[in-house]
C-alpha cells in the first residue's frame, strides 16, 4: 500500500510540474488567445445579450490572465531558486542537500523540513545553555 502511494505521488508531482510548464509556456498563451478570439468572433456571440457579452468577456479575460499570471510565476519561482542555490554555494560551511529542492518530492522536502527543524532546535537550547 504504501509503494503505491509513494508511486502515485511521484506520478501526479510529474503531472504538476508539467501542467505547471504547459500553462506558462507562450505558445500554450497564443494558442488560448486564439481560442478566445474565435469565441469572440463567433455569431452567437454577437447575438447575445448586453449582460452576457459582458459576462463572456470578463470570462475570456480572466481566462487568458492564468497563462499570464502562470508565466509569471514560473519566471519568478525560477529566479528564485536561483539566487538561493548561489546563497547556498557562496556559503562554505551551508549543506547542499537544499541546492535545486524544487526538483525533490513533496516527501524529501517534507524530511529536509523535519532535519532543519531538529538543527534549529538544537542551535536553540544550545545558545539557552551558553
Amino acid at each position: 500500500m504504501k509503494k503505491t502511494y509513494h508511486h502515485t505521488e511521484r506520478i501526479f508531482e510529474k503531472l504538476t510540474g508539467f501542467i505547471t510548464k504547459f500553462l506558462g509556456n507562450s505558445i500554450t498563451f497564443l494558442a488560448a488567445f486564439a481560442l478566445v478570439i474565435f469565441w469572440w468572433s463567433n455569431d452567437e456571440f454577437r447575438s447575445r445579450g448586453i449582460h452576457q457579452t459582458v459576462g463572456d468577456i470578463i470570462f475570456g479575460t480572466t481566462f487568458l490572465s492564468l497563462f499570464v499570471i502562470q508565466k509569471s510565476f514560473n519566471k519568478f519561482s525560477a529566479l528564485l531558486h536561483l539566487k538561493i542555490n548561489e546563497l547556498i554555494t557562496s556559503h562554505e560551511p551551508a549543506s547542499n542537500a537544499v541546492i535545486h529542492a524544487e526538483h525533490k518530492t513533496e516527501k524529501e522536502i517534507t524530511e529536509l523540513v523535519k532535519e532543519y527543524g531538529e538543527i534549529i532546535e538544537a542551535e536553540i537550547k544550545l545558545n539557552e545553555n551558553s
